[in-house]
C-alpha cells in the first residue's frame, strides 16, 4: 500500500484525537458481545476482531462474548431439529441442546479463536460451564404474552452467580478471553444462557468500564423499520419507555434487559453499535459523536460534548 502526504497527516491526526480516550481506557474492562450474524462471513468477523485486537494492543482488558443464533439455526434445520423462539428467546429441547454444544463450543468459538490466531492477538476460549465462570438453574415454566400462558424453555438457563477469577486470571496474564454463553447446573446438566445476559452479567462482576453489543442493527431504533430513526444516546427511563411503546422488540428484548441490568450492576455505560461497519466499535468508543447508541443510568451524567451527538 503506498501512501501519500495527505494520508500520514489523517492518520497522524486521527491517532492524536483518540490519544485522550486510550490514556483513559487503558487497563480497564470493556465486555464486548458481538450477535452470531457477525461470523456468517469471513470478511465481516474480521472487520470486528481487528476492532477488537485494537483495543486489546491498546491495553483494554477485552473479553469478548459470542452468540451463534444463525449457525444453529441452520445446522438444527439440517439435522431435521426445529426451531421455536419466544420473545427473542430460545426453546431449547435435548436435541437443540446437544447442537447448541456443537456450535456454541465448537464452530464458533474455535472460528474466532483462529481469526486471532491470524491477528495475532492472545485469546483463549472458554464456556461459561469453565472453572465454574456462569453458574446457573433450568429456568421454571414462565408467563408470556398477555395472556400469561405459560411457556418451558427447556434447557435454558437463569443465571445464580458469576465467579470471574479464570477471566481475571487470564486477563492478568495478557490473554482475551473468548467466551461461550453455554453453562451447566449443579448437576452438570448442559444450560443455554442468552449471549447478551452472559455478557451483561459478566460486565457487571468484573465492573467493566464498558459494556459494548455488536448487532445487525446500527443501534437502538426510534422506529422499528426505519434505520435513519437511530436513537444516539438514552438513558434507563429512555429504555424502559422504548420498551413500553413496544418500539424495543423480539430479540431486542433480552438486550434491553441485559443492559439494565449491567448499568444496575455498576457497569458505566454501555453501547450498541452495528457489526456491519468496519469503524463501529472504534468510532463509538474513540470519539464523542459514535456511532451507535449509548446508554447510561441518566443522561444528566453525560457530558455536553457527548449530548451534542447527531439525533
Amino acid at each position: 500500500m503506498i501512501m501519500h502526504h495527505n494520508d500520514h497527516t489523517l492518520a497522524i491526526s486521527a491517532l492524536r484525537s483518540a490519544a485522550p480516550y486510550i490514556r483513559m481506557y487503558k487497563g480497564k474492562t470493556f465486555v464486548v458481545k458481538a450477535g452470531g450474524g457477525v461470523f456468517g462471513d469471513t470478511a465481516t468477523t474480521r472487520a470486528l476482531v481487528e476492532q477488537i485486537g485494537i483495543l486489546h494492543y491498546f491495553g483494554v482488558r477485552v473479553v469478548l462474548v459470542h452468540g451463534g443464533g444463525p449457525q444453529l439455526t441452520e445446522l438444527s434445520a439440517a439435522l431435521g431439529v426445529p426451531t421455536r423462539m419466544v420473545e427473542g428467546r430460545r426453546v431449547t429441547d435435548q436435541q437443540s441442546i446437544d447442537v447448541t454444544a456443537m456450535v456454541l463450543n465448537g464452530l464458533i468459538n474455535t472460528r474466532v479463536l483462529a481469526m486471532c490466531r491470524d491477528l495475532n492477538i492472545d485469546a483463549v476460549g472458554i464456556s461459561g460451564v469453565d472453572a465454574g465462570l456462569v453458574r446457573a438453574h433450568k429456568r421454571p415454566p414462565v408467563p408470556t404474552g398477555g395472556d400469561g400462558t405459560l411457556v418451558d424453555y427447556g434447557f435454558v438457563g437463569d443465571i445464580d452467580s458469576v465467579d470471574t477469577r479464570v477471566l481475571v486470571r487470564l486477563l492478568d496474564n495478557g490473554l482475551m478471553p473468548v467466551v461461550s454463553p453455554l453453562s451447566a447446573d449443579e448437576s452438570g446438566t448442559l444450560l443455554n444462557i442468552n449471549a447478551d445476559t452472559v455478557a451483561g452479567a459478566l460486565g457487571a462482576a468484573l465492573g467493566a468500564e464498558k459494556l459494548i453489543l455488536c448487532t445487525g442493527a446500527p443501534g437502538i431504533l426510534g422506529s422499528l423499520d426505519d434505520p435513519r430513526s437511530l436513537v444516539s444516546y438514552t438513558d434507563l427511563a429512555g429504555l424502559r419507555r422504548l420498551r413500553d411503546e413496544g418500539r424495543i422488540a423480539d430479540g431486542m428484548l433480552p438486550k434491553a434487559k441485559a443492559i439494565e441490568d449491567a448499568i444496575r450492576g455498576g457497569v458505566r455505560r454501555v453501547h450498541v453499535v452495528s457489526y456491519h461497519s468496519a469503524e463501529g466499535i472504534l468510532g463509538e468508543v474513540f470519539t464523542n459523536e459514535g456511532t451507535g447508541t449509548l446508554i447510561v443510568a441518566d443522561i444528566n451524567a453525560l457530558t455536553p460534548a457527548e449530548q451534542q451527538a447527531p439525533a
